[in-house]
This record gives structure tokens, sequence and C-alpha cells, in this order.
């Protein structure tokens, strides 16, 4: 494993492709009655994965995250020609449509929260950014005179700016005076380190104490490093914020299939239902392909164009 690690972090996949691709690859070996990969060769991906989906029966994303993952193995890993894979068969993804909540549903279940959990859901629904993408803002990220949140490390490692609303100005500068006043404590007490990847810690070694590289949406404890044995406050946890959505959804009785990622589609959608253009809704959620922005489109108009039959009685 410690080869895979080693070239996960020479091509710098993130953290959580990394977990998935090394978790996978347990699977496969034991899978195979732990016989090592480089004995088997290519010809073993086949029968683990029809495993999965016969026995397992795993989802369709979850089938084509192991296939990711054993090709990384074989191609990257090991360098060899994985070529066609005899007796795979191919997947064929579900098209999902996204639910979307109404502007009421999202101002009650809003109301129902409370804290950091509201403010970090009130960013969400307002700048359309992702959840790990809101948990993982730092201070420095915040631009109040401009109405600009730096999204620095979004979904493929690409970065955007996403809009901030002016009415949350006053309510997110009071949470940055807390957190400035926060990790003023924490540096009096020996604390104060946020953690940093490692080539910005080696160029800047300052930068880990300094105020605007704190997260914006810190955790309540600190944690040791391993490496360093420095005293660090982590980002909060993005399943706090889920698990709140997810009550406060309950609570007020909406009982759609949704999420927190939920709020992100509801920002589209309500942004091209008041006549936002696509290309800016494009630029605003990071998409790199148009086609993905214009699912949002397919689920308003084939709807709300048409009247039903009921209707018309």
């Amino acid at each position: 494993m410690d080869v895979v690690t080693a070239t996960c972090r020479r091509r710098h996949l993130s953290p959580n492709t990394e977990d998935a691709y090394k978790l996978w690859i347990r699977h496969y070996i034991r899978f195979h009655q732990g016989r090592h990969p480089r004995d088997l060769g290519v010809d073993g991906i086949a029968p683990f994965l029809t495993h999965c989906a016969e026995v397992r029966r795993i989802s369709a994303s979850t089938h084509m995250q192991a296939l990711s993952a054993l090709l990384f193995l074989y191609r990257d890993v090991y360098g060899k020609d994985v070529g066609h894979l005899k007796g795979l068969r191919n997947v064929r993804r579900m098209a999902t449509v996204p639910v979307i909540l109404t502007k009421d549903e999202v101002r009650t279940v809003l109301l129902r929260l409370q804290g950091i959990p509201r403010l970090a859901c009130l960013l969400i629904y307002g700048s359309g950014m992702r959840v790990m993408e809101c948990v993982t803002l730092r201070v420095h990220d915040i631009d109040a005179a401009n109405r600009l949140v730096r999204v620095a490390a979004g979904k493929g490692g690409k970065s955007r700016n996403a809009m901030l609303s002016e009415r949350l100005l006053p309510r997110l500068q009071q949470h940055l005076q807390q957190v400035v006043a926060r990790h003023r404590l924490d540096v009096n007490n020996g604390a104060g380190y946020a953690p940093l990847a490692s080539a910005l810690q080696r160029k800047h070694p300052s930068a880990s104490r300094a105020t605007g590289w704190q997260f914006l949406f810190g955790s309540q404890f600190i944690r040791t490093c391993p490496h360093s044995g420095r005293h660090q406050r982590w980002h909060l946890s993005p399943s706090t914020l889920q698990v709140a959505f997810r009550e406060a959804l309950l609570s007020a009785g909406i009982h759609k299939q949704t999420s927190l990622h939920g709020l992100r589609h509801a920002f589209a959608t309500h942004l091209l239902a008041a006549g936002t253009d696509i290309r800016t809704i494009q630029a605003l959620l990071g998409h790199k392909h148009l086609d993905t922005t214009m699912r949002y489109t397919h689920l308003l108009r084939p709807v709300q164009s048409t009247r039903s039959p009921v209707d018309l009685l």
C-alpha cells in the first residue's frame, strides 16, 4: 500500500480519492484470497467486479469507482497495459433528476437552523458552493469589499469566485470577529496552527499560525498533528452540517429525498427561474461543461411550460 500511497501523492489525487482507491484494492486482494495483484494480472479484475455487481449488488457509481481504483493500480502503479477486459459487463448509470426545494421550503428549513450550521447553510444556498468547499474556506477567502468568496480548492482542484450575499455580510463579519478572537486565544495557549499543504508549509512556515489561514468554520476541538506535534484546529466536519440540515428538514415536515447538497441545486434553479444567464450560472457553479448546467433548464421548461391534461378538463 505504500507504493499506492506514493503514486497517489505523485499524481496529486485528493485524500478522499486516495482512501477510496486503497479500500477497493484491499477488497480486491481479499476477494482473491490474499494473492498479490501483480501475480493475478488484469484477468482478476473482471471476476471481482462481476462479484461486486451480482453478489454485493453495488450501485453503478460505486461499480465505476471500484473499476477506476483497479485501473489506477495496474496502469499507474504497475505500469501495465490493461487493454480490453474480457467478461466485464458494461456499466449503465441511472439518469437521476435532482430534487429541488422551493424558495418557501428553503426559507422554512433555514429558519429551523441555529448558529454555525445556519450560517454555513445560508452561505451554501447564497453562493452555490459544495458542502466540502464551504467547510474548507479560510478567513482570507472572504472578500467582503467585492462581495466574493474565493473557492481555492473546488472539485477537481479548480479554483473560482463565488458570489457573496449582501444580506449575509453582517452575520459573516460578526462570525469573523469570533474566529479572530478564538484564534488569539489559541495562540496564547500554545496552539493556533491550521493544517496546510506540505509545500506551502515548507515555503511559508509561519503561514500556519496566520489569522488569514485559519478555517472560517473551525472545529470545536484542537488536535495534535502526528507529524509536527503542533496543536491544530481543523475545519468543521461536513457531517455536522448534514445532520443539522436533515433534522431541520424533518422538523419542517418536508419529506423530499434531498440532502444539504440540495441547496446547491436550489441555488442554480432559483437563479435560472429569475432569468439569470445560463453561462453565468455555469461560472458560479464551477462547471467545466455547459451540459452539466443545462440539466437545470431541463428540470424547469418541460414542466412549467406545459399544462396537465387534468387542468384542461
